[in-house]
């Protein structure tokens, strides 16, 4: 109503503030009308709640590692754009600079359905600026997205099957973190799934941030296992396979980031490292959503 009355306005009188005005209110009500037309995709039983979301660097030692600190500012970009909470839950710097791993905690409805578009492997090419000679480098980075699991949800870990063990914690992180075995690596046994916190001060805050994460993982696996039994009953195969590579983004020879399983591309690569992502997650949302 309030954007009709100012179409109206606009219309009968010659005002460049109330034409400011207008475009401002159009950009907003565009925003508005984006984010309910994704929430209708989203139907999953998990997607309203929290994310983790954990990036990994690939092979490439500083490049990758650049590359991870790049997504961390897009997904923080993103998330605050949408009024979501972000904290990191544990984070391990790079060698000279960027990110080897990080994992965040994303707070808001539907930061989960929202984000699970994301996991998978993502690509970067462009001029390395690590790189004397001006050369070209590829970069990977793997992104993995997880629901954050309520104390209601039943996932069952038997402490017989968990080893921990404590460990200095290395990376910046002021001269008391190095002191004393504050870090924390819990690896579950039958699965293999292996978590470490090194963020918080102290030790039992390095393991219930860990448990955190580990229940959140195998939650993730299991629900992963059931989709594959379900579809050998159907007789079908996922047409997005986990843990490939889903985007590249290239800023030389040309500007483009394109989604390979979507096809959506966007030639503005700097408009998306700084958090324009909803183009993306929409599509993706309409393919699963089919």
């Amino acid at each position: 109503n309030d954007l009709e009355t100012l179409i109206e306005l606009c219309a009968e009188t010659n005002d460049t503030e109330l034409e400011q005005e207008l475009l401002v209110e159009m950009k907003n009500f565009k925003k508005r009308l984006e984010t309910t037309k994704l929430e209708t995709l989203l139907s999953g039983k998990h997607d309203e709640k929290n994310a983790i979301l954990s990036l990994h660097a690939g092979a490439g030692g500083t490049e990758a590692q650049d590359w991870v600190g790049m997504l961390l500012r897009m997904y923080t970009r993103w998330a605050e754009d949408k009024a979501y909470n972000v904290s990191t839950l544990d984070m391990l710097p790079g060698d000279e600079a960027g990110v080897k791993s990080v994992t965040i905690l994303v707070e808001g409805t539907n930061a989960y359905g929202y984000l699970k578009s994301e996991k998978g492997v993502h690509r970067l090419v462009r001029i390395s600026p690590f790189d004397a000679a001006g050369r070209r480098h590829t970069s990977f980075a793997s992104v993995d997205i997880m629901p954050e699991i309520d104390d209601d949800i039943e996932v069952n870990i038997k402490p017989e099957d968990l080893k921990i063990d404590t460990f200095r914690s290395g990376g910046a992180g002021g001269q008391h973190v190095n002191k004393t075995e504050s870090a924390v690596r819990i690896t579950h046994i039958p699965t293999n799934t292996v978590v470490t916190c090194q963020n918080e001060r102290s030790q039992q805050s390095n393991r219930n941030t860990a448990m955190k994460i580990l229940r959140a993982k195998l939650f993730d696996l299991y629900q992963e296992q059931q989709q594959k039994e379900l579809d050998k009953i159907r007789g079908t195969q996922k047409e997005i396979a986990w843990g490939s590579q889903i985007r590249s983004y290239v800023f030389h020879p040309y500007s483009l980031v394109k989604d390979h399983r979507t096809n959506v591309e966007v030639g503005n690569v700097q408009a998306v490292i700084d958090g324009e992502l909803d183009e993306f997650i929409n599509a993706y949302l309409k393919i699963i959503a089919k």
